[in-house]
């Protein structure tokens, strides 16, 4: 089940509030809301429900081992094994094709894997690794109850694409929270941006980006001008595509009293690549700063090593997005430029005017995206190719067809990226309490756009094929 879905918004969620509004104390609440997530995740398969149920008691178990042991050597072996386990199972489902296929290639066998990825796997290890290794330093004490656990673990808010959530920001709102009316107005409207967001605008985008630089050897008959919009697009299309999945993620967590952490701030107007990773998918970047980063020394090592850590980093950080090499190198080409800005610092070279590196960067994460996109390297090479001017024509007039049809769609789009409507929000609120209009009209307002925002979401739903998040399969 995804929340686009007909199913998840005309059935599921409203059954679901329905039940947890009348449900009297938090445990009730609790209770009901682990129900709903076991439910909602046995969509997408019972095996897989099975496993989750089994990776999150190895994790319920390691933290109270873990913490039974504190002081002890063996506490650190528990952190280890349960590490390695959850590592191992990840790495089971998502990379055993991949290195069987990497090798395959290698000796010239032809050998392959396909084993189907379990949904929000990567999330959820994310989810298990930061608990025991918070268990271990003290950050957090072991829970000892199983089903606050899973719910952690499982709530259907957050199980397939995060946010990744510690254990220790959520423990405070599973036990103590409050839900008020302008917490479940804020949700509603949050929800209703997120679902317009991936309906209206990310899956047109998608539309449009696969005609202009399809994931096909046809990409190398594309012209410049196709490449050049058709990455523009994609960019546009990942970040309304992701960022709608959070906005729900967010929403549904206010309707049931949760304060979850976000994870964009604005991103693309960033002024450099590190302003960028900042900014972009921020709880992912927190978990590798984190988990992976800082326990490696971080910067508080010499440069060399330093150029280390950052490089198991953004490694890890391509491999995470995806078992194929094209994202090994997507990493990789971050390493190198973070490196490269590191050491500008160093060299206390005089930044460049804020326009130029607003330029830069918007250069960078435009064609960084393209080598996310594309996981063959033929057609990787054919995009560059492209991408730089060396395909051989510049456009086309199918090209230019496409931009003006969908030119007024593709401005709002970029708006859409950028700060705009939400400081446009705000000053339609200050205006509002500057009339001294009440707060209720607010309220109002927003409540009716919200409903036309559903319907309008509804009503693509039904004109046009079920497209899932594109992080899903990460």
């Amino acid at each position: 089940m995804s929340f686009s879905t007909m199913l998840f918004l005309l059935l599921f969620l409203p059954v679901y509030l329905l039940f947890y509004y009348t449900a009297g104390s938090i445990h009730a609440k609790n209770i009901l809301l682990l129900v709903a997530s076991l439910i909602f995740y046995a969509f997408g398969g019972i095996r897989y429900l099975l496993l989750l149920l089994v990776m999150a008691a190895a994790g319920w178990l390691a933290g109270i081992l873990i913490e039974k042991s504190e002081g002890k050597p063996v506490a650190r072996t528990y952190l280890i094994l349960s590490v390695a386990v959850f590592l191992t199972v990840l790495g089971i489902f998502k990379y055993t094709g991949f290195f069987v296929g990497t090798l395959g290639a290698v000796l010239k066998k032809g050998w392959t894997v396909e084993i189907a990825l379990p949904l929000g796997i990567s999330f959820y290890t994310f989810k298990l690794i930061s608990y025991a290794a918070d268990v271990y330093h003290g950050r957090v004490e072991a829970e000892r109850s199983y089903p606050a656990f899973l719910l952690y673990i499982a709530s259907f808010h957050q199980v397939l694409q995060g946010p990744i959530q510690t254990y220790a920001d959520m423990k405070k709102e599973l036990f103590s929270r409050k839900v008020s009316p302008s917490m479940i107005s804020a949700g509603i409207w949050r929800f209703s941006v997120g679902m317009a967001k991936k309906t209206i605008l990310a899956d047109h985008c998608g539309e449009l980006a696969d005609l202009l630089i399809p994931l096909s050897d046809q990409v190398a008959s594309a012209p410049t001008l196709a490449v050049w919009i058709g990455s523009a697009i994609y960019t546009m299309q990942i970040y309304l595509d992701f960022s709608a999945y959070t906005d729900m993620a967010v929403g549904l967590g206010k309707m049931a009293g949760f304060h979850y952490p976000e994870n964009f701030n604005e991103p693309y107007t960033a002024v450099s690549v590190k302003d960028f990773w900042r900014r972009w998918h921020m709880t992912l970047s927190s978990f590798f700063r984190d988990y992976v980063y800082i326990p490696l020394g971080g910067s508080r090592v010499s440069p060399s090593r330093t150029t280390v850590n950052l490089l198991v980093v953004w490694v890890l950080t391509g491999l995470w997005h995806g078992a194929s090499w094209n994202f090994v190198l997507w990493g990789m080409f971050y390493f190198v430029l973070i490196v490269f800005e590191n050491r500008m610092i160093r060299m206390n070279r005089k930044p460049w005017p804020v326009v130029l590196q607003h330029i830069y960067t918007i250069f960078v994460f435009n064609f960084g995206w393209l080598i996310f996109r594309f996981s063959d390297f033929g057609q990787l090479g054919s995009a560059v190719r492209g991408f730089f001017g060396l395909s051989g024509s510049f456009t086309s007039a199918a090209v230019r067809l496409n931009v003006m049809n969908n030119i007024w769609f593709l401005i709002f789009c970029v708006l859409a990226c950028t700060p705009f409507f939400k400081k446009l929000e705000k000053y339609l609120e200050k205006l509002t309490v500057r009339n001294r209009k009440p707060a209720a009209v607010i309220f109002a307002s927003k409540t009716v756009l919200a409903a036309v925002l559903l319907l309008l979401s509804l009503f693509m739903m039904t004109g046009s094929t079920y497209t899932p998040f594109l992080y899903n399969q990460f």
